[in-house]
């Protein structure tokens, strides 16, 4: 008993690989796929708008640098609205595309947002520098927002990663 080695039990198995989120179960496609549909919703709903009730309201967006008829602007921008919209309601399958086309539409009419706040435009109930310097900081968590909801910068991110794995 004196001089009893503690005998190993052999080798150590490797661990499981760990997923790459313990975050990421499956609460968080449920909450992707809910904030989806509430986006494309809201971008039906406030391309509606833009074509209806609140079409003038919109004018208030449309830089005057901008060389389009404001009419022109505030309608197709509608439209494009009821598509992305649409897109993200119905097309699934396309939604890591459309994630990347929505964020570039919020960014696309950003300068619309900015020329509203430098040129001191009421709309929307956005009648002082402050409230219209609210508004600013929500552009980008619209983009943010297109692209967790879509999964698109999730997808982004793993293809870098395993291009860096690979490559």
């Amino acid at each position: 008993m004196a001089n009893n080695p503690v005998q190993s039990p052999g080798p150590v198995p490797p661990h499981p690989p760990v997923p790459p989120r313990a975050a990421d179960s499956r609460l968080h496609p449920g909450l992707r796929r809910a904030g989806r549909l509430l986006l494309g919703g809201f971008l039906v709903l406030a391309g509606v708008s833009h074509l209806g009730w609140s079409r003038e309201s919109f004018y208030a967006q449309v830089p005057p640098w901008l060389p389009l008829d404001v009419d022109f602007v505030v309608v197709a921008s509608g439209l494009v609205e009821i598509g992305l919209g649409l897109g993200l309601l119905l097309l699934s399958r396309w939604r890591l595309a459309l994630g990347w086309i929505v964020a570039a539409f919020f960014v696309a009419v950003f300068p619309g947002n900015i020329s509203q706040f430098t040129t001191g435009t009421d709309s929307f109930g956005l009648n002082s520098d402050l409230s219209r310097g609210i508004r600013l900081l929500f552009q980008p968590l619209l983009v943010l927002w297109a692209l967790w909801s879509t999964g698109a910068w999730r997808a982004w991110r793993e293809s870098r990663k395993s291009g860096r794995l690979n490559g």
